[in-house]
């Protein structure tokens, strides 16, 4: 692979719609970047992996650090909380650098990699709480949110004929990348040998991102694929079918402008619903496992289960929704992630392994599938020049759902473990209700223009 530039010499048209909107079209990816942009997604994909076990296996490494380190449980879990804050924090600064070019895709990546490394480098060797709260919690959070905003953006500018089930791959490599280091976390690191493996993870990971990061590129703004003509349907039947399902945004909105939509503001609190739903089952899917009196290694199991599902069900949702409307599809994984949870609490009191285990499968499920939905809607609603900002807006409502970890332990605490999941499903429940009212810019209920510009589609060629 090359990262050489070859667009400047290509030559491409501006077409634009019955709406204004602008498509550069005529360059292909090999012009842009000299090699396939299926490339873009297999990078974000391996990029996303790298920084998934600091979110989806750290639960697996409580106890060893409580009894290292003498850190309490609910300061572990606090430290969790600072994570997924700091994480969401930066995605709309890191997207506004992005976009403006201060930036560079290769940069932002870079940073993460190095945020991963020293994360797990304070959790091994972090003289006091505090410093893990910093290095983990903090640089290791913000790296994250560096990888992750970067990755999944990146495949929505690459495909945005029929972004779903890219976007929706790219962003299970967040959860399934965790699956190994839970059996690691969970039954191979003690006292004896903590310091060794937490550094070595965080070497192979941050080597991992760094590497996929090296070979990053951005499309040119407004870039379309050649091959696709955005003003009448396609003739290949899967991007005409996604094209028809999930119109592309009647415009490129700028992050003020999206925001003045109202759509951005239901977006967010819905995601904060349910992504606080799935950092809470995260969290707590050991604990609940443990109290109904499952071994160790069973409720490893079921975690890692859990994560591997959560991530193939983000691919899975992301191609579905191509078929059938994000939508449609956003409201089924609401109502799906508030039936497993009290489907959790029924199998935990029955001590009923095999439903614990599908229940925390669909919950794993319904938690990872609403993230590829939210990064596709926002490019479906706002365009993609503007994405990782306006997706930056949306996704920062992980500030408030990272709660779902630290006011998750004391909800625990006030009302026990089932009182918490009960209330976990209720707020997935009231996030469908929510999701409900969502409907693209310019746009009605159905996906038709409400409103055409007569303006006469212009070509110009470059």
């Amino acid at each position: 692979m090359t990262t050489t530039d070859l667009s400047a010499s290509a030559p491409y048209r501006e077409l634009t719609d019955k709406n204004g909107r602008v498509y550069r079209v005529g360059e292909s990816d090999i012009d842009i970047m000299g090699r396939k942009r299926k490339w873009m997604v297999i990078l974000p994909w391996v990029g996303m992996m790298g920084i998934s076990s600091a979110e989806y296996a750290f639960a697996s490494a409580e106890d060893t650090l409580h009894k290292a380190h003498l850190w309490s449980s609910n300061s572990i879990f606090w430290m969790l909380t600072v994570w997924v804050f700091c994480q969401a924090a930066v995605a709309f600064p890191a997207g506004r650098l992005r976009e403006s070019g201060k930036l560079p895709a290769r940069w932002a990546m870079m940073l993460g990699a190095l945020g991963t490394f020293m994360g797990y480098l304070s959790l091994a060797y972090a003289p006091h709480v505090v410093l893990a709260f910093i290095g983990f919690g903090m640089f290791s959070g913000m790296g994250a949110g560096m990888v992750y905003a970067t990755c999944v953006n990146m495949v929505g500018k690459w495909y945005p004929e029929r972004k779903g089930g890219k976007t929706g791959f790219v962003n299970g490599g967040f959860a399934y990348g965790s699956v190994p280091f839970v059996f690691l976390f969970k039954g191979v690191m003690d006292l004896s040998n903590y310091q060794v493996i937490l550094v070595s993870v965080g070497v192979f990971l941050a080597a991992i991102v760094a590497v996929a990061g090296y070979f990053f590129k951005d499309p040119p703004k407004n870039w379309w694929p050649a091959e696709v003509d955005p003003l009448n349907p396609p003739d290949d039947p899967r991007a005409r079918r996604a094209l028809e399902k999930n119109p592309p945004a009647v415009k490129q909105f700028t992050p003020g402008e999206a925001w003045k939509t109202g759509r951005v503001a239901v977006m967010w609190f819905c995601l904060a619903c349910t992504s606080g739903v799935n950092i809470f089952g995260i969290a707590f899917q050991i604990d609940i496992g443990e109290e109904a009196g499952f071994a160790a290694g069973i409720v490893a199991t079921a975690m890692a289960f859990k994560a591997i599902v959560n991530g193939t069900g983000r691919g899975v949702i992301g191609w579905l929704s191509d078929l059938y409307g994000r939508k449609q599809c956003l409201i089924a994984v609401c109502l799906i992630l508030g039936s497993a949870q009290f489907g959790i609490i029924w199998a935990a009191d029955a001590k009923n392994l095999t439903m614990f285990l599908v229940f925390s499968a669909i919950s794993g499920f319904g938690g990872g599938a609403i993230f590829p939905m939210f990064a596709a809607m926002t490019a479906d609603y706002f365009g993609e020049n503007n994405n990782a900002s306006n997706y930056g807006m949306v996704y920062s409502s992980k500030l408030v759902s990272g709660l779902g970890a630290g006011m998750g332990a004391v909800v625990v605490t006030a009302w026990g473990l089932n009182g918490a999941f009960t209330l976990a499903g209720c707020i997935a429940y009231f996030a469908c209700i929510v999701a409900l009212f969502l409907k693209a810019p310019g746009r009605d209920y159905r996906g038709r223009l409400i409103k055409e510009n007569p303006k006469p589609i212009s070509r110009e060629v470059m």
